[in-house]
This record gives C-alpha cells, structure tokens and sequence, in this order.
C-alpha cells in the first residue's frame, strides 16, 4: 500500500539508444509515416494553388459620399445655490441640585410638655423623604438629591453618591 503522505516515484524514462543501432519499429509503420505525411503536404499546395477559383479581380474606385455635420451646443451648469445652515445649540445637562436648610434651634419645652428625644432626632435631618421621614445609608436617593449631603436619624452625616449601578445614600 501506498503512503499518502510522500509524493509517489516517477517511473524511470527508457534508457536512450546507443548511436549506430539499426530502428527496431517494422518498415511498414515507418512507410506509412511518409506517406500520409506527403499526402496532406500535396493537399495543402493543391487547395492554395487555386487561389481565386478562376475569377477575375477588378479595381474598385470609392466614390465620396455626402457629409454630415452635427454641431450640439453645450448649456451651461446652473450656478450653485446658497445653501442654508441652521445651528443649533446643545442644551446643557442639567447638574444636580443641592437644597441647604438651614436649621433653627428651638426654645427649650417645658418638661411637662410630653415631646419625646425621638422628635428632637428627627429634626436633627435637612432633608427627609417625600413621606417626611429622615433617610438612612443604603436607600435610593431621589433625583434632585444628587449629590447632596444630610444626616441620618441618628445623626449620622450621609451623602447622596452613584454606588452599585444607583444613586444611593452612603456615609461620607
């Protein structure tokens, strides 16, 4: 069998015939050769001897015939219109809005009063929640809270910063 991975061996050409042998190959194909050979040669010459086929050739004059001239005028481009540019401003994006409030102490209640230390915490925040409540660390900040700083219930300073894919209040 055959490897398919090298190329296959040439066979090996005849070895060439020492000069001065005679031609092994029988007379009769070697006659033959010459025969056809100068059969097709007379052929040739017969077929181009004829040539014309026994007509005669006559001289052809030209005569001039009528000219035509065809004259097209070009029109000229159109001037280019002025082309109109409108330019538009970009708006601005809008920057967070930061709301200060200022806080206020108030004048001490009497302590029959019945106000509560959880009342005065809850009025330690600068910004509550839309449901008045202080925020806490963690909690979604509302859009126009960007950026903003307050503090917890508990006091704790916080600021409204873009955490974990959301604007989230973390401690600053």
């Amino acid at each position: 069998m055959n490897n398919p991975h090298t190329a296959p061996i040439p066979p090996i050409p005849p070895a060439p015939r020492p000069s001065g042998t005679p031609d092994n190959r029988p007379l009769r194909k070697r006659a033959l050769v010459w025969v056809v050979g100068s059969a097709l040669f007379l052929g040739g010459v017969a077929i181009g001897s004829a040539g014309s086929g026994g007509q005669q050739t006559t001289a052809h004059t030209a005569k001039p015939d009528a000219t035509i001239t065809a004259t097209t005028t070009a029109k000229p481009k159109p001037e280019p219109r002025p082309t109109v540019t409108k330019t538009v401003e970009a708006e601005a994006a809008p920057a967070p809005t930061v709301t200060v409030t200022k806080t206020a102490t108030a004048p001490a209640a009497d302590p029959g009063s019945g106000s509560s230390s959880q009342d005065s915490a809850d009025s330690s925040c600068t910004l509550t929640s839309n449901s008045g409540n202080c925020y806490a660390a963690g909690q979604f900040c509302r859009n126009r809270d960007h950026g903003a700083t307050t503090s917890t219930a508990s006091g704790r300073s916080i600021k409204c910063a873009y955490s974990s894919n959301a604007w989230r209040w973390t401690y600053s």
